[in-house]
């Protein structure tokens, strides 16, 4: 079974009043550089994998695809993703990421946002991904950084009076499970390398097209000041690539 903490009631209430989730997309730090990597929406059939509430869902429909269809582990997430970011033409469906059984080329984009580090065979799921997409088409997904995931802790080391000095860095190199205490204990992550996402990808049959590491955006900055340290150390890795 795989690991599903967003149906527990607890987690899910405080993942619930986030920002990003209560506000969506332009609440997200990364949004500005991801939407900039999103090919043209137009006319297209869109898979989002991992869709959480929607938003990534709604904003394909409104950049004009034909199709989008948002695949998610917890029913907790589909149930809220229908209420808030429902419509037509956009389908919810219930699976993990490793399991979609669509028909190889059913889908000429394939989005994830913020997903794949809790997947554990990640290479399998690029090679699930790419049969999946028609030929000359994109995949881009966003991930939890390896600078990141590589401590459990996940967190700042703090100085005396609780300031926060720097970001930790160790066990970068030693890839595989993560028990992380993020809004819960022992949610399980998967850390890897940055060279072993981009050489799985490869593997897979992909052209890496682009790659980047958000900065948060001046404005939400602006309007949120916490979100100031998040330029200090690289939180998330953006990824397009295309089928050929």
């Amino acid at each position: 079974m795989k690991q599903n903490i967003y149906d527990d009631p607890g987690f899910f209430s405080r993942y619930s009043a986030m920002p990003r989730s209560t506000g969506g997309l332009e609440q997200a730090g990364e949004w500005h550089e991801l939407r900039a990597m999103l090919p043209s929406f137009e006319g297209k059939e869109v898979l989002d994998l991992g869709c959480g509430f929607g938003w990534h869902c709604r904003y394909a429909m409104t950049e004009g695809a034909s199709r989008v269809v948002g695949v998610d582990l917890s029913e907790n997430m589909l149930e809220r993703a229908a209420e808030i970011n429902g419509g037509p033409n956009i389908e919810y469906r219930l699976g993990a990421i490793e399991d979609i059984g669509f028909p190889s080329e059913s889908f000429d984009i394939v989005l994830s946002s913020l997903a794949l580090h809790y997947v554990r065979d990640l290479e399998e799921s690029f090679k699930t991904i790419f049969d999946v997409l028609k030929p000359q088409s994109a995949f881009v997904f966003s991930i939890e950084h390896p600078v990141f995931t590589a401590l459990e802790k996940q967190d700042w080391y703090y100085g005396k009076d609780g300031e926060v000095l720097h970001w930790p860095l160790d066990n970068y190199q030693q890839e595989g499970e993560r028990h992380s205490n993020w809004m819960a204990d022992d949610i399980v992550k998967y850390h890897r390398t940055v060279s072993s996402i981009v050489n799985g990808l490869i593997a897979a049959g992909f052209a890496i097209e682009k790659l980047a590491e958000p900065k948060a955006d001046a404005a939400l900055i602006a309007e949120r000041p916490d979100m100031a340290n998040e330029n200090r150390r690289p939180i998330f890795l953006i990824v397009a690539a295309r089928k050929p």
